[in-house]
């Protein structure tokens, strides 16, 4: 699943400086980001998530390409406002590029659009159409309901 063949179709560029994995990055992964320009790797798996490599041993991969990181585990559980507001000031903190994901990208998709938006001014439906039209559509998703609503409630909707 991680081959590198076909690795290009997996990734969602939501601009610039926000790139996201949708699928689950090996070692391999982590030195193309690196020789890609990325500065920083964002890891949204929580501990214990099976396939790939563990949050500890990313860390460890990610210190030796000379790269920033930053684990902040998000769950269907732990998912509220607070813990999209953290990430975004953890977000603001982290050179730039950034490669973010998680198992799918959908975790990391929402948390990256809910930060853009929140920075650009986007409502929810624009943050969805955004992700959309760069290969992450959480339209019809739970967590689409919650990057809606969340970035209504930033824009003032």
């Amino acid at each position: 699943m991680t081959g590198s063949k076909d690795q290009g179709q997996k990734i969602a560029t939501l601009d610039p400086t926000h790139t996201v994995a949708l699928f689950i990055p090996d070692v391999g992964t982590l030195e193309q980001a690196a020789s890609a320009g990325a500065k920083t790797i964002v890891n949204f798996r929580a501990s214990g998530e099976e396939g790939g490599i563990s949050p500890e041993e990313e860390h460890q991969q990610t210190e030796r390409l000379g790269l920033n990181y930053l684990h902040h585990p998000v769950t269907a559980d732990s998912l509220d406002a607070a813990l999209v507001d953290d990430f975004r000031r953890s977000l603001d903190d982290l050179p730039q590029p950034v490669f973010l994901h998680c198992a799918s990208g959908k975790r990391a998709g929402a948390m990256t659009l809910m930060a853009l938006a929140a920075d650009k001014g986007w409502d929810g439906n624009t943050a969805l159409q955004e992700g959309k039209a760069r290969g992450i559509d959480l339209t019809e998703e739970t967590i689409g309901q919650f990057v809606k609503s969340y970035a209504d409630d930033k824009a003032g909707v």
